[in-house]
C-alpha cells in the first residue's frame, strides 16, 4: 500500500486506544515561541500535541496525509472546545494558503517518508512555506530492529464500545543499503461474533546526518543546529532522536 495511506481505516481506529505515549507539547511550544507564529505541524495525526498548543493560544495549523486521522482530530477538538485549522495533504506535496515562521514535526514522523526522493520533495515544500527568517524543526532517528522475542507479541486495549483491540508485529525486513525497515503489523478488532483482522506494512526510512544535510541543501535549506533529546549539541555518532533546525539557505 502507499505509505501515505498507512494511518487509515482500522489503523486510525486503533491508534488512540493502543497509543503507548503522547508527545510532550512543551518542547514544541518553546520552539514556536522562539521561532514565532504562525506555526505549522507536519504529520499532526489525531491532534497530539497540536490541540494542546492551540489550547495555549498559539497560532498553529496542522497537515496530515490521513483523512481518518484528521477526522479523529476534529472530533477531539470539538469535544474540547478547541478551534483548529488542519489540511488533508501529503507532506511531500504541500500547497497551503499561508507561510509560517515555524514548521515542525512532533517526533520523527519524517522517517515515514519511504525514500530520499520523497524526503527531498517534503523539504522543498517546507522551504516554500517558510516565512522570511522562519525556522523548521525536523526530528530524525535510526529505528532499531524489533527484538526477536517481540515478534508475535500482542498488545491489547479496549474500545469505547467494549471491543477488544489488538496489534502485533508479524514479521520484519531491514535493508541497510536502502536504509529502510519494513515491519508487518497485524491489527485486530473483536466484538462478539464480529472480527476484523488486517495486516499492513509499516515502512521507516532513515538518514545519516550527512545525507540529510545534502537533501536539505538541495531543497534550499541550511542546517543551523542539531541537538539531542536534552537540547544539547549532538554528535554524529549519537543514537536516539536528533533534532535538526533548518532555515532558508
Amino acid at each position: 500500500m502507499d505509505p501515505a495511506d498507512f494511518y487509515t481505516g482500522i489503523v486510525a481506529e486503533l491508534y488512540g486506544p493502543l497509543k503507548s505515549f503522547s508527545q510532550n507539547p512543551e518542547p514544541y511550544a518553546a520552539f514556536i515561541r522562539q521561532a514565532g507564529v504562525p506555526a505549522l505541524e507536519l504529520g499532526c495525526g489525531d491532534g497530539d500535541p497540536l490541540l494542546d498548543l492551540r489550547r495555549r493560544g498559539l497560532d498553529v495549523d496542522g497537515v496530515d496525509s490521513s483523512a481518518d486521522m484528521l477526522g479523529r482530530l476534529r472530533r477531539r477538538a470539538d469535544q474540547q472546545g478547541i478551534r483548529a485549522t488542519v489540511f488533508h495533504q501529503r507532506m511531500e506535496a504541500l500547497e497551503l494558503p499561508r507561510r509560517y515562521r515555524a514548521v515542525f514535526l512532533a517526533g520523527p514522523t519524517f522517517t515515514l517518508l519511504p525514500d530520499d526522493a520523497t524526503a527531498l520533495a517534503a523539504l522543498r515544500g517546507i522551504r516554500a512555506h517558510l516565512a522570511e527568517g522562519g525556522t523548521a524543526l525536523v526530528p530524525l532517528f535510526t529505528p532499531a530492529p524489533t527484538p526477536a522475542e517481540q515478534i508475535g507479541r500482542v498488545r491489547t486495549a479496549a474500545a469505547p464500545d467494549g471491543a477488544e483491540l489488538r496489534v502485533s508485529v508479524v514479521a520484519e525486513q531491514r535493508d541497510e543499503a536502502a536504509r529502510t525497515q519494513t515491519t508487518l503489523l497485524r491489527y485486530e478488532r473483536h466484538h462478539g461474533p464480529d472480527s476484523t483482522v488486517e495486516e499492513r506494512p509499516w515502512v521507516m526510512h532513515w538518514y545519516p546526518w550527512d545525507q540529510f544535510e545534502k537533501l536539505a541543501t538541495a531543497a534550499g535549506l541550511a542546517v543551523t543546529a542539531v541537538t539531542d533529546a536534552d537540547g544539547k549539541p549532538a554528535r554524529a555518532d549519537d543514537t536516539g532522536v536528533l533534532h535538526f533546525r533548518l532555515q532558508a539557505g
